[in-house]
């Protein structure tokens, strides 16, 4: 299988810092490196975060999955793991916004769509198929289920999330994406608006939410005395 290393939406270098310093609290926390999984690794930038060789990335595309040898083509609905086998989540989901867009282009004009960059049809459970609506509300609140499962009492769940513009309206998908994990047991933590570069082309060009998200929420530990 023949690597590809261009991504539309990899992690941007300030993201990469941002989440750099997550994980250095989260290895005091330990006193030792975390396990690190990222369900939506695509070309595996999660694997620079920690130099130990602690992470595990799972991506649904083959080629994507093939730029790092800690990566393993698979589906994050279905993890291959144990419960409770990692500290942190760490993760980049699609954000619903147009690069989900599928269509070929025929004029010539640049799209920095998942589907243009990765240049052939994705797999039919690729959520970078997905718009924002709710087949991809229902798709990602499962995936972060699973996730979840995969996740140590105590562990640290962070999400690279950003809301995005429609029809001259914000859509409101960092809101989602907290609900959801809180909805699953997780409790928020702490946040971080990181300001990066950003996709200036498409309908909405002019109009952009100036920032990304990074959300960090805990899985509780059962208490003492209490049915896990």
């Amino acid at each position: 299988m023949t690597p590809l290393t261009d991504h539309p939406a990899k992690f941007s270098e300030p993201i990469m810092e941002r989440l750099r310093r997550v994980l250095v609290g989260e290895q005091r926390r330990l006193g030792r490196p975390p396990w690190v999984l990222d369900p939506f690794a695509g070309v595996g930038r999660v694997h620079r975060l920690v130099p130990a060789g602690t992470t595990i990335g799972v991506e649904i595309e083959p080629r994507w999955a093939a730029c790092h040898r800690r990566t393993f083509q698979g589906n994050a609905l279905a993890l291959p793991f144990d419960g409770g086998a990692f500290d942190c989540v760490v993760v980049s989901c699609c954000y619903g916004n147009r690069m989900a867009d599928s269509h070929d282009a025929k004029d010539g004009s640049r799209r920095n769509t998942y589907r243009h960059v990765y240049g052939e049809p994705l797999q039919p459970a690729n959520t970078g198929t997905l718009q924002w609506g709710p087949a991809y509300r229902s798709v990602h609140a499962a995936a972060w289920a699973e996730a979840v499962r995969c996740l140590a009492p105590g562990g640290l769940f962070v999400l690279n999330i950003s809301d995005h513009i429609r029809g001259g309206e914000v859509q409101h998908v960092t809101a989602f994406h907290a609900l959801a994990l809180g909805r699953l047991g997780l409790e928020w933590e702490d946040d971080w608006p990181v300001d990066t570069a950003r996709n200036r082309n498409g309908a909405n060009a002019s109009a952009r939410v100036d920032h990304e998200t990074i959300l960090a929420l805990r899985k509780q530990a059962p208490r003492p005395g209490l049915p896990t």
